[in-house]
């Protein structure tokens, strides 16, 4: 499948617009009785267990590899991603690109205790208490995706809501951005979200100008226990796990599996 040479523009727009589509649906009062109707999980301590902790992801498609669940069951994956012994589980809304809405949130917290990160391009304070408002406990900020000021702006408010915050990079500069906002979980995506192209070696070579007491996640590019194993000898307290496990026949051991590495 052809991508766009700079598809992250693209799919923060995308986001922005389905946004103010659904602000539209939902008063100011009605969103923060269902934010505080929500208690929000530990996710950061959830990733500081001891060994490899395993953030399970789901989604219906993506840009690059197209429909990876006809039947797509947030509840049911929900259910399995636990069985399977995952650290927590990020659920995917943006629409557009990856068939999400915050919806598959609320049916993924019926079905689990685990904490639930949000996966979005957020770039709105609203997103934020969006998000524990649907249930989920973290969300993804993109450094790539928002100048410096709008990124404390977000890591604040998340903090405000009670929320924690995966901060995701991709290379030095972002690492240093990222850390002078105060992010306490970096992400280090092993694609590049302007071209989808995977280097696991990415991880390896970040690690070393993040602080020691920064947890680090892994994401993207991980199929197999060899390359969650490669991450966690590079430094790795968590690896994210998506396409691998939305196409295994037995997710829950593709976890366990993943996990022991």
């Amino acid at each position: 499948m052809s991508l766009p040479e700079d598809i992250l523009a693209r799919l923060v727009t995308e986001a922005r617009q389905d946004m103010q589509r659904r602000r539209a649906l939902i008063t100011q009062d009605d969103l923060e009785r269902a934010i505080h109707a929500h208690t929000p999980k530990d996710f950061v301590g959830a990733l500081r267990r001891p060994g490899l902790a395993v953030i399970a992801e789901m989604k219906q498609r993506t840009p690059s590899m197209g429909v990876l669940a006809e039947d797509y069951r947030p509840a049911q994956l929900a259910r399995v991603y636990t069985e399977g012994g995952a650290a927590a589980i990020s659920v995917l809304t943006h629409m557009a690109s990856f068939g999400g809405r915050p919806e598959h949130i609320e049916a993924a917290r019926l079905a689990t205790e685990l904490p639930i990160l949000r996966k979005d391009f957020v770039t709105d304070p609203y997103e934020v208490g969006e998000a524990r408002a649907a249930g989920a406990d973290a969300v993804l900020l993109i450094v790539a995706a928002l100048d410096q000021q709008r990124l404390a702006e977000l890591l604040r408010v998340a903090l405000s809501r009670g929320i924690a915050a995966l901060v995701e990079v991709h290379d030095e500069n972002e690492v240093n951005v990222a850390v002078e906002a105060g992010a306490q979980v970096i992400g280090v995506n092993n694609r590049d979200l302007r071209t989808f192209k995977v280097d696991l070696g990415l991880t390896e070579r970040l690690r070393r100008v993040i602080p020691a007491d920064v947890v680090l996640v892994s994401e993207s590019g991980i199929h197999t226990a060899e390359d969650a194993r490669r991450m966690r000898e590079a430094g790795a307290d968590a690896v994210l796990v998506g396409e691998s496990l939305m196409r295994a026949d037995d997710p829950a051991a593709r976890i366990r599996e993943i996990a022991s590495a």
